[in-house]
């Protein structure tokens, strides 16, 4: 989503906030603007990729300023929509992320009073309205129009001849990065990291007042809060590319150290961890979206067959619509940033319908986090990359051990089962580190989608769920269309599609599912389609079905999902390298989901 970062100090703001910026490029983005207080207020923004406004700043000496990523949704990318705003008489300027929901009612009430609007967007709106509020207390201005907003918001507000950024935040996350002589702001910690590691998170419905020598938070009374400084454990050199050609293949390859990061933080005292709620649990829903959804797909075969109780997985963005019957005692709740709106939203209803939530996410202080009844934090570190990787297989692993746990609570699996499921977990890692060993073969597989139209990936049981991810991983940084399916669901419409320019992935792994997986890849062979197959070492009869083979460690049946995803995520990286894609940075989308 958008990128927010200001700036107020004693260095130049405008080599600040550029850098800040370019930290946020891999949130997705269409625009880019700065505002400088340069004794007036400077505006600069052009559409395009960070370098299109670089190459038209002028050198500004200002020591305090707002910076914007734009990533559209109110209005067409273009200049005149790109962020910051100013009001009319040149003397506040804004940037904001979110929907004002009541924007339109507010824009034509403003207009009778004379404003002039030049943008298309809901966010002009509130430069106007402060403006209007504006009685020589620029904090107190922002408080009264923000009574007239409808909607989401993390907004920073500068005004000419002041070094102060006011800032405030609904449902839209918002970080104060706290230095010496010199203070930030910033929608996303990554932002900060080349200048402090000590951060406040503001909350829903506070305000802030950001100066050179100090952070100043009020709530939503304007009463003073005291925040503790929060000390972010990622360095610097954790969100570069470190040597590798694209962020995303440096997180593929981080994956055997963030799961092992995610077990570590847990595993000893499993059996302890006081997340679930004290009543007995029958049944359970996990809410997520995207990727998220696809971990919780997971969640359901890997909890049922351990537990034994009974899991819905439902999209966190349909939740709020369903039934309210059958509630469950515990709602699990799976988003990589902990900002996802959709997800929030799910567990604000979950609560309202009394249920324990708990959360899986990868960023601590995050809106999920301070919402939710408990947290199990994935270690995955910082991803940069909008197609998620490492952070999903962190979730799987949170998913393994939270089912351990309730298997273990509900006597499903006892002390010596507990021991060898921990056992298991430790040696994730390991697995993960042979199929990344294994990496040139998938990147020669790749040639076999440079000239698909289509894909289809298939899967049976706890696999089915992770041939979707492998879908949605394609789809999302190489634009050929792909779609996952149950592999027993090829008969009844999809094997009309199939021909020689859309190839089959497909997952024929040594567990009870193996025998049906080979009779659907047969059908699909039979019928002209190119067959990729995902098969353990020690099969020999996946080469009379298939065109190539993929070679997979052998693993209990039980893990696969995380081996399996790891290779598919490979597989996607080298597809869309193939035919030449922005792989980090795919089109129309964002690697924080905070719109719903």
């Amino acid at each position: 989503m958008c990128g927010i970062v200001g700036y107020s100090g004693s260095r130049k703001a405008s080599d600040v906030i550029l850098d800040s910026l370019r930290r946020l490029e891999y949130r997705g983005y269409d625009s880019a603007g700065m505002v400088i207080v340069n004794g007036r207020l400077e505006m600069h923004k052009e559409k395009g990729e960070l370098k299109a406004l670089e190459s038209i700043l002028p050198d500004i000496e200002g020591i305090t300023g707002i910076g914007h990523t734009r990533w559209a949704t109110c209005g067409a990318p273009s200049r005149d929509n790109a962020h910051p705003f100013m009001s009319n008489d040149r003397s506040l300027a804004l940037v904001h992320n979110g929907i004002i929901e009541n924007y339109i009612p507010l824009r034509n009430s403003l207009i009778s009073e004379g404003a002039a609007f030049y943008s298309e967007t809901d966010t002009e709106v509130l430069v106007h309205l402060i403006r209007k509020y504006h009685q020589g207390d620029l904090h107190a201005a922002v408080r009264r129009a923000l009574e007239d907003v409808r909607g989401t918001y993390a907004i920073a507000v500068v005004e000419e001849h002041s070094p102060d950024i006011v800032v405030a935040r609904k449902e839209n996350p918002l970080v104060l990065g706290s230095g010496v002589g010199e203070n930030f702001v910033a929608s996303d910690v990554t932002a900060l990291l080349e200048y402090t590691s000590d951060v406040l998170y503001l909350m829903d419905g506070e305000t802030a007042i950001v100066t050179p020598g100090a952070i100043r938070i009020f709530d939503a009374g304007g009463a003073a809060v005291e925040r503790e400084v929060s000390k972010i454990d990622w360095s610097l050199e954790e969100a570069r590319k470190g040597g590798f050609e694209h962020y995303m293949l440096k997180e593929i390859y981080e994956q055997p150290h963030s799961i092992t990061e995610t077990i570590i933080s847990y595993i000893d005292d499993l059996e302890n961890l006081e997340i679930l709620p004290s009543r007995p649990i029958t049944g359970m829903k996990i809410l997520a979206c995207g990727t998220s959804y696809n971990a919780g797909l997971v969640g359901k075969y890997i909890i049922e067959e351990m537990a034994g109780i009974s899991v819905q997985v439902e999209l966190a963005s349909e939740f709020r619509y369903s039934t309210k019957t059958n509630q469950c005692p515990l709602v699990v709740l799976i988003t990589q940033s902990g900002e996802t709106a959709d997800t929030l939203a799910a567990c604000r209803e979950a609560k309202l319908r009394g249920c324990h939530t708990l959360a899986i996410t990868n960023v601590v202080g995050s809106s999920i986090t301070r919402e939710a009844d408990t947290i199990l934090l994935t270690r995955a570190g910082p991803e940069i990359s909008v197609a998620a990787t490492k952070t999903y297989t962190a979730q799987l692993v949170s998913l393994y051990m939270l089912a351990s746990l309730l298997a273990y609570n509900n006597r499903s699996l006892g002390e010596e089962g507990l021991r060898a499921m921990k056992k298991d977990l430790r040696s994730l890692p390991n697995y993960v580190s042979a199929v990344l060993d294994r990496a040139s073969s998938l990147r020669d597989a790749a040639k076999m989608f440079k000239e698909a139209r289509s894909a289809f990936f298939i899967g049976r049981n706890r696999n089915f769920p992770t041939m979707l991810e492998g879908a949605l991983k394609l789809k999302e940084i190489s634009y050929i269309h792909a779609e996952g399916y149950a592999a027993g669901e090829l008969k009844h419409g999809p094997l009309a599609l199939l021909d020689e320019k859309t190839p089959l992935v497909a997952s024929c792994l040594n567990d009870h599912t193996y025998d049906k997986m080979m009779s659907n890849v047969s059908e699909v062979a039979a019928r002209g389609s190119p067959v990729l197959l995902l098969a353990e070492d020690d099969d020999a009869d996946c080469e009379t079905v298939a065109d190539l083979v993929i070679r997979m460690p052998p693993v209990k049946p039980l893990f696969t999902p995380v081996t399996l995803a790891v290779a598919l995520q490979l597989l996607a990286y080298h597809v869309a390298k193939e035919r030449g894609m922005p792989i980090d940075k795919p089109r129309n989308l964002a690697k924080s989901v905070t719109v719903e």
